[in-house]
C-alpha cells in the first residue's frame, strides 16, 4: 500500500557517499579556476602540447607576471604539469581529457546562443510582423 506522503515524495534517491560528495567538492575546485578567460585560453593554446612560458607570454600578449599567476593556479589544481629545461620551464595538460572537456562546455555555449538567438528572432518577428505589401 502505498501512502500519501511518499507518492508526494517520489521515487527514493540514494545518498551520496562521503567519496562522492568529496569529488564534487574537486570539480567544483577544476570548474572555478578554468572560470577564468585567460586560464581557458592556456588550456586552447597547450592541448596541442607543451609550451614555454615564454611563448605563452608572446601568444597571449600578457604580462609574464599576470601569466605566472594563472599558470600556478592552474598547477596546484592538477591541471597542468611543467618540465624544466636548462632556464626555461615548460607547460602541458595534466590529461588532454581537459581538453576535451572544454571543448563539449564550448559545445554547449554554442547551443545555446544559437537556442537565444533564434528566441529572440522568433520574438522580433512577432513585436514587429512584416508589413502587408
Amino acid at each position: 500500500m502505498i501512502r500519501n506522503n511518499e507518492k508526494l515524495r517520489g521515487p527514493k534517491h540514494p545518498a551520496i557517499s562521503p567519496e562522492e560528495a568529496r569529488l564534487w567538492e574537486i570539480q567544483a575546485d577544476i570548474c572555478q579556476a578554468l572560470a577564468n578567460p585567460k586560464r581557458l585560453q592556456i588550456l586552447n593554446l597547450l592541448k596541442e602540447g607543451e609550451l614555454s612560458v615564454g611563448a605563452l607570454v608572446q601568444a597571449l600578449g600578457v604580462a609574464k607576471a599576470n601569466l605566472s599567476q594563472h599558470l600556478s593556479v592552474m598547477r596546484q589544481k592538477g591541471i597542468l604539469l611543467t618540465r624544466r629545461e636548462g632556464t626555461s620551464i615548460y607547460y602541458r595538460l595534466a590529461t588532454p581529457t581537459i581538453a576535451e572537456a572544454c571543448k563539449v562546455m564550448r559545445q554547449v555555449l554554442l547551443e545555446a546562443l544559437t537556442a537565444r538567438g533564434e528566441l529572440s528572432r522568433r520574438i522580433r518577428r512577432a513585436e514587429n510582423p512584416p508589413e502587408d505589401e
